[in-house]
């Protein structure tokens, strides 16, 4: 850890742009604060990606309101109920809906609008070091666990560009994290006073509390993912529909019939 911390402050020194990753969720805002008091504030830039309707409500004026820069907001070129229906009409084969192995959902609408944006704006100021932080935990799963705070993200390190990726609060627990956010004088997004965990108002990753939380508060998004699931024959969790995680069901669920 001592080693991380001398190759962020080397890159600091060398001036690199550190472009936070903001989901509005309680790691991103305890990265930030942590973030805002080591890095001086012309290297840091901030950045969203836009999930639509599937965001919770409030979310973005969340962030605003806890940052001390603008908010960039990038959005992807398709919707997340496009995604899903795309590949239930191209794939027919494998299920429609991201799971914990294929979250294309983070890869095409979260990872790569942000990585567009990183690689515009370097080249906007001309600068060639940065570095890409966002609020992975390792208590959060075992393949997090085992990831690395600081590495060289090859997939942006092209062209002129050395691009890092950190996880700054990759050791923190989650109690590390609420106390991180009360230290900085702020409260995590609203939906946490019931929520566990935050991303999408239905996320592949919820617990059924959450999806119910998220059922309760937007019944209409409730109903257009269930109606999703109807159209495209494949329920949201792989044996289960949104519906019996909602209600809680125990049981595994056969999906719907696949479109032939």
């Amino acid at each position: 850890m001592i080693q991380e911390r001398q190759a962020v402050n080397t890159l600091i020194e060398r001036g690199a742009i550190f472009y936070v990753s903001h989901s509005g969720g309680k790691d991103s805002q305890a990265m930030y604060a942590i973030l805002s008091c080591i890095v001086p504030a012309d290297q840091i830039v901030v950045v969203h990606a836009d999930l639509g309707k599937v965001e919770w409500h409030g979310v973005q004026d969340h962030i605003r309101n806890t940052i001390r820069h603008d908010l960039n907001v990038v959005q992807a070129g398709k919707s997340f109920f496009d995604m899903v229906r795309h590949r239930a009409a191209t794939r027919q084969d494998v299920p429609a809906w991201p799971s914990s192995s294929t979250r294309q959902c983070t890869s095409d609408l979260k990872r790569d609008p942000i990585h567009k944006f990183i690689r515009q704006d370097m080249k906007r100021r001309n600068a060639d070091l940065a570095i890409n932080c966002t609020g992975i935990r390792a208590e959060e799963s075992t393949s997090r666990r085992n990831k690395v705070p600081l590495t060289v993200n090859k997939r942006l390190s092209k062209a002129g560009r050395e691009v890092w990726e950190y996880m700054p609060i990759h050791h923190w627990t989650e109690r590390h994290v609420f106390r991180g956010i009360a230290r900085a004088g702020q409260q995590p997004f609203w939906a946490y006073k019931r929520n566990n965990r935050l991303s999408c108002v239905f996320c592949i990753m919820g617990s059924e509390n959450d999806l119910q939380h998220g059922a309760e508060q937007r019944p209409d998004l409730y109903a257009e993912y269930q109606a999703v699931e109807a159209e495209t024959g494949w329920t949201m969790f792989n044996g289960q529909s949104l519906k019996d995680r909602v209600e809680g069901s125990k049981s595994r669920q056969p999906s719907l019939p696949r479109a032939a």
